[in-house]
């Protein structure tokens, strides 16, 4: 299905430039964690980096059929600092996600009836809430000078969903099988 509303591309175009940036900063900033002998808030960002490549890519695609090129205007957290500080960064970033950009997103989808660009955010907006919540828990060790406690973390491929220590048989989200789910130990 065409997405044939110009409002909706463009907005799908820039949760496209956002994710994508998101996903290049976690690693980088997954590697900033490494240096400080916090490899576990590392693993943490280079799972959530391969949530943000999940949700980019289901933006990408619903674009299917929007040919060409186009000046892509995105929000973006920058900074290259401590983990403590860049874990605030990915809170920041996260939480204009949850509370303003994609509940914006997606109801303008709704009414515009675009039904690939409303699942898309959806997805988005869903796992997001996650993250700030795992973000939140790494800072929390981090201001104390510590790696954070954490199992193996868990992503689903289709939407980006993640969960901590067991992946679920069925994604809550999308419904993506148990075996699908992408693994950081």
């Amino acid at each position: 299905m065409a997405v044939n509303n110009d409002m909706t591309a463009d907005f799908l175009r820039s949760a496209y430039g956002g994710e994508s940036m998101a996903h290049m900063r976690y690693l980088i900033w997954g590697d900033v964690a490494d240096k400080e002998n916090m490899p576990n808030i590392g693993r943490l960002f280079r799972a959530i980096a391969y949530a943000e490549q999940a949700h980019a890519t289901n933006h990408f695609k619903a674009l299917k059929e929007r040919e060409g090129a186009y000046s892509v205007t995105a929000g973006g957290v920058f900074g290259l600092g401590k983990t403590v500080d860049n874990l605030q960064g990915a809170i920041d970033g996260e939480l204009h996600e949850v509370e303003q950009m994609y509940p914006v997103y997606l109801e303008t989808a709704k009414f515009q009836n675009e039904k690939d660009a409303e699942k898309a955010f959806h997805y988005a907006l869903e796992a997001e809430k996650i993250h700030a919540q795992l973000f939140k828990k790494a800072q929390d060790a981090a201001k104390e000078g510590k790696d954070m406690e954490i199992g193996p973390v868990y992503i689903c491929p289709v939407c980006g969903y993640t969960v901590t220590d067991h992946a679920p048989d069925a994604c809550p989200v999308c419904g993506a099988k148990k075996g699908m789910f992408k693994v950081f130990e």
